[in-house]
């Protein structure tokens, strides 16, 4: 089956990707993307981890690897409206810290409203452009943050 989009062809900018890396210990980094996704807005209604989940069903030796939901309760409001109600399925806009070496934690996030446009499970009209602004806004503040702490480089 092909994909209906080719992945090749997205600019990660259109994804609305950041990344930054940490070196520090896994918690630390975690307890820091908490703290600066509360700082600019966001809630964080859903944490956890991927591994431990596995390993009650499975096996799972995986590293440390850890998924922070973050959620604006304004954006919340106003984005399954704008959708049809399908961006729900998307919720929450989610953070992720995984271990690439010891002491080395990398934070990544893509924008979920930017993706529901492209695979158009949104619409690309103005009330969404301002969702996307306004949710890109907040997490480009939040990776500004990140890669200001001294633990961080990119």
């Amino acid at each position: 089956m092909d994909a209906p989009i080719d992945p090749t062809a997205v600019d990660p900018a259109d994804l609305g990707e950041h990344r930054v890396v940490f070196e520090t210990d896994h918690e630390t980094a975690i307890e820091r993307l908490r703290s600066v996704c509360t700082a600019v807005g966001f809630g964080v209604p859903v944490e956890f981890s991927p591994p431990e989940l596995l390993n009650e069903k499975v096996d799972a030796d995986r590293d440390p690897y850890y998924v922070l939901g973050a959620c604006n309760p304004g954006v919340a409001d106003a984005a399954p409206t704008a959708s049809e109600n399908r961006i729900g399925a998307l919720f929450p806009c989610n953070f992720v810290v995984w271990e690439r070496a010891p002491g080395e934690q990398v934070i990544y996030h893509v924008s979920i409203m930017r993706i529901a446009r492209l695979v158009r499970l949104a619409p690309d009209d103005e009330v969404w452009a301002e969702i996307v602004e306004e949710t890109g806004g907040l997490v480009d503040t939040a990776f500004d943050r990140l890669r200001a702490d001294p633990a961080a480089r990119s």
